[in-house]
């Protein structure tokens, strides 16, 4: 029996196999299973078919990308294809964790705006989704804040996963497809906050390009245009 393709998506997005392959974080579904089937050749030919439905990479929408199910990994969408980014590691969390709360506190307290924390999916322009480790978006651009997802954020934070045995960090694709990203979207303001380095630098767009307003280090206080007065000292977020 045929069935449509957006149909059999709806029916199967919750499915254990698509799941699986999330977690495993092999996003290439087509390739995966027909490997798998090739090794299990018990296995019922459906099992392939239905990962035959899901699409291949550079050939994901919207539609396909925020039907997937839920998962542990963050998952982005870019050019047509699912990037599922490293696992975060504690330094990571910590240091995220404390600049979202001075970034939240200040930003309540001023009646600024609001300040979100990943996982949420921010769209920068049709087909394009990624999830900064911290996002505000001012009181003026409420109306970008939806429920899935959110519009093009005011400022965005990406703290460097370092390089391990098990993954190979985030530094390449934060100072490089993430910042021109950002830039084309027209987000205001970007902190790239360095562990390794302990520097946190920031980017405000002017006239379509970014330009560093500060790097800082520990000992010195790292500040903001688009947050407006918001101050931090490098040693409260990396000391």
């Amino acid at each position: 029996m045929a069935f449509h393709r957006s149909a059999m998506l709806k029916c199967f997005r919750r499915s254990a196999i698509c799941l699986k392959l999330l977690r495993q974080g092999d996003v290439n579904m087509g390739r995966s299973m027909k490997l798998r089937t090739r090794r299990k050749t018990k296995e019922p030919s459906l099992t392939y078919e239905v990962a035959e439905l899901f699409p291949r990479q550079g050939e994901w929408t919207e539609e396909d990308y925020l039907s997937l199910p839920e998962t542990n990994r963050l998952v982005e969408l870019s050019e047509g294809r699912l990037v599922v980014l490293p696992m975060p590691t504690d330094t990571h969390q910590r240091i995220v964790g404390r600049l979202f709360r001075f970034m939240s506190d200040y930003a309540e307290a001023h009646s600024l705006g609001e300040v979100r924390i990943a996982p949420l999916r921010t769209r920068l322009w049709a087909g394009k989704f990624r999830e900064p480790d911290i996002m505000f978006m001012g009181k003026e651009h409420s109306d970008r804040i939806g429920e899935d997802y959110w519009g093009v954020p005011d400022l965005v934070v990406e703290v460097i996963s370092p390089r391990t045995e098990h993954s190979s960090g985030t530094e390449h694709i934060d100072r490089s497809e993430k910042f021109e990203d950002y830039r084309k979207a027209g987000v205001a303001e970007y902190w790239i906050v360095d562990p390794d380095d302990k520097t946190v630098e920031v980017y405000v767009l002017r006239h379509g390009a970014y330009h560093l307003l500060g790097k800082w280090t520990l000992g010195e206080v790292a500040k903001s245009e688009v947050l407006k007065g918001f101050e931090i000292s490098v040693d409260a977020i990396l000391g």
